[in-house]
């Protein structure tokens, strides 16, 4: 990292790195770096040791420890997954997710916490708390099943 800290305020910029970083209201393409804390910021790519991010959207987030409050985030992956009133259509972790009155399309974690939250399917290997899901296991095996059948259908008819 060329900067140690970084402090940024209303601006539209390209690439953010250093080992600290706090962007407020702002745009950015890239942020990179340690500790990373985002208030209202759009960002398409976000990767950082720590990341914090409120009432913020980004595409790709990745990070030791990954924090979203109000946040949007369409791709969020971390060690320690934590999103507090968020919505993220994809949320992995290699440790722990917690979920607070969130929706969370895909969550994928070895421990998921989820407190009063949504989701369309949910993979763990230890699963705590009040959630509401659309797939479990069984349903989604069958449905991936069933989508097979019909696609081979169409292939054998499509080959005559």
């Amino acid at each position: 990292m060329e900067k140690e800290m970084m402090d940024i305020e209303s601006k539209r910029l390209d690439l953010v790195e250093a080992e600290f970083i706090t962007i407020k209201q702002s745009t950015v393409r890239a942020v990179d770096g340690g500790n990373i804390e985002l208030q209202q910021v759009g960002a398409l790519s976000i990767d950082g040791e720590r990341v914090e991010v409120t009432q913020g959207a980004s595409v790709i987030m990745k990070g030791e420890t990954l924090t979203l409050n109000q946040s949007i985030g369409v791709l969020a992956a971390g060690g320690v997954t934590n999103l507090n009133f968020s919505f993220a259509p994809v949320a992995m972790s290699s440790g722990e997710i917690n979920a607070n009155k969130s929706a969370v399309g895909i969550m994928a974690g070895n421990q998921v916490n989820a407190n009063h939250s949504t989701s369309i399917l949910m993979i763990g290997k230890n699963i705590e708390g009040t959630v509401t899901t659309l797939l479990d296991w069984r349903s989604a095996l069958a449905i991936g099943a069933v989508a097979g059948g019909i696609f081979g259908l169409f292939s054998l008819f499509r080959g005559r």
